[in-house]
């Protein structure tokens, strides 16, 4: 696993040379068995009732290795909730020792947890994870608008198909009820007001009430608190609107400027 010996753990090259150097390639890998498995004394006499039963030395240690994560895992959870320097340095060692690991698929979630509960991630490590996708992809949003403030484009790949998103919805939701209701218009014309009941879809649901929309709670979302974030928003609407004149991109402003009142947010 790329990665294992930059943290002093022997892996995938240190077994091939290993191998390539050895006499007996049979002895060379129980050794490596016997030095990088679980080195617990009272451990040891159990591991062939596992074998008795049937448990495969990889099933066993993936076992444990993912219930030690779990227990990782939380406890970075609690240590990120605390408040004070202290936490901060404390994840910022974690953070220095378990790096070099994070493309290993099996430990990345732990070093993402330490990302995400870190009040400042450093530049160096911040450009690794936009310089790889896929870690660029899992990593959590609050870790992502440390990124985006510092990237504009990436920032604006994933807000434009949102802003889109938005002007079609409200589009649809506008025109849609005139074309039905024109389809059936001889069906209606008897009854009356057909056309009224059907556009109410649009204009019946009260100003809170559209604040609850999926996009612009997405929005909200990836803005945070941060008001640079915000601004870049802000931007990204002014422009499309200069563009296009389309009037929905004013109501997106105002609703996404009331939903943060909503939320009491305030910018420091």
């Amino acid at each position: 696993m790329a990665g294992l010996e930059e943290v002093g753990i022997p892996g995938r090259e240190f077994l091939r040379e290993a191998l390539t150097n050895c006499s007996d390639p049979l002895r060379a890998i129980e050794e490596f068995q016997e030095e990088n498995g679980i080195l617990l004394p009272s451990l040891r006499p159990m591991l062939p009732l596992l074998d008795l039963h049937g448990v495969c030395r990889l099933d066993f240690h993936t076992s444990v290795r993912e219930e030690l994560k779990e227990r990782l895992l939380q406890q970075i959870e609690n240590l990120g909730k605390q408040e004070g320097r202290e936490k901060e340095k404390k994840l910022k060692e974690m953070l220095q020792k378990s790096f070099p690991v994070i493309k290993v698929p099996a430990l990345r979630p732990v070093v993402m947890c330490i990302l995400k509960n870190m009040d400042h991630v450093e530049e160096k490590y911040l450009k690794q994870l936009v310089n790889d996708k896929t870690l660029y992809k899992e990593c959590d949003v609050q870790v992502k608008r440390q990124i985006w403030q510092e990237h504009q484009s990436l920032f604006g790949d994933e807000v434009l198909p949102l802003l889109s998103q938005y002007i079609r919805e409200k589009e649809e939701a506008l025109w849609s009820p005139l074309a039905s209701s024109s389809s059936s218009s001889s069906s209606s014309s008897a009854g009356g007001g057909g056309g009224d009941a059907s556009s109410s879809s649009f204009f019946g649901s009260s100003p809170k009430q559209r604040r609850q929309g999926a996009v612009l709670q997405q929005l909200l979302v990836m803005v945070g608190r941060n008001v640079v974030l915000y601004d870049m928003v802000l931007q990204f609407v002014r422009t499309l609107f200069l563009r296009t004149r389309n009037v929905h991109y004013c109501t997106l402003r105002v609703e996404l400027l009331m939903a943060l009142h909503d939320l009491e947010v305030s910018w420091e």
